[in-house]
């Protein structure tokens, strides 16, 4: 009785923000974590998808990034695929090889500028979206992602990749290739938009890379670099 009464009194002595933290304390002695906060959860997908979103970048704006990476690889415009095997069938390859090359390496070099783009639509996430988030498929945060900022993300990138189109002449050489192919007798006229179709599998590259690193931090522990990444994903 004399110890229920001491441990009442030591009890009542102390704040709740002293009790709480006894409790933690107590916890990690026992090696029990406490339970994330939704800051911790908001925080820690958001510290992954920009690792994701670095290290997709930092792939796909190497040389080579987009067009030895079959997953990403930018082809001849599907809309334009009759001027490519008319081309091809006339024997120039060379050319249209050649622009496929100017075309990926153009994602290439918009891909460098894509980063600070994609961290600053990342901060908008909110707390709740990142409770459902961690809770979901390999992939889910990538697609929350993809679902609320590809507009914006077009809207801001397609500068970006036009200026990287001209900067390695992609649009001067596709613009030979068609008008080649337009002055071939008795050929339907063509002239597809070069900058949002390539804006779109840019993009669309950049969210299967960053899908990929989010896939790898849930599945691998050696993944998570960080304290945080490490505590929200082994929670998971």
């Amino acid at each position: 009785m004399k110890k229920i009464i001491l441990i009442s009194l030591v009890l009542s002595a102390c704040t709740a923000a002293q009790i709480n933290q006894a409790v933690t304390d107590a916890n990690q002695v026992l090696g029990t974590p406490p339970p994330l906060t939704s800051n911790e959860v908001s925080n820690g997908l958001k510290e992954a998808l920009v690792k994701g979103i670095s290290q997709g970048a930092d792939l796909a704006s190497q040389a080579d990034g987009y067009f030895k990476n079959p997953k990403i690889k930018i082809p001849f415009p599907p809309d334009a695929q009759k001027v490519e095997d008319k081309l091809r069938a006339l024997g120039l390859n060379d050319q249209v090889d050649r622009f496929i090359l100017t075309l990926n390496r153009g994602a290439e070099d918009a891909a460098k500028e894509a980063k600070p783009i994609f961290i600053e639509a990342i901060q908008s996430m909110t707390i709740n979206d990142a409770w459902g988030i961690l809770k979901g498929q390999n992939d889910a945060a990538t697609q929350y992602l993809m679902k609320t900022t590809t507009a914006q993300l077009k809207a801001r990138f397609s500068p970006v990749i036009q200026q990287s189109l001209n900067k390695v002449s992609a649009a001067r050489y596709y613009e030979e290739l068609v008008d080649t192919y337009n002055k071939i007798p008795f050929t339907e006229k063509v002239n597809p938009d070069l900058n949002t179709y390539a804006t779109n599998l840019a993009i669309q590259g950049l969210f299967t890379l960053i899908a990929q690193e989010e896939k790898n931090i849930r599945e691998n522990p050696t993944a998570r670099t960080t304290d945080l990444l490490k505590r929200v994903f082994s929670a998971k």
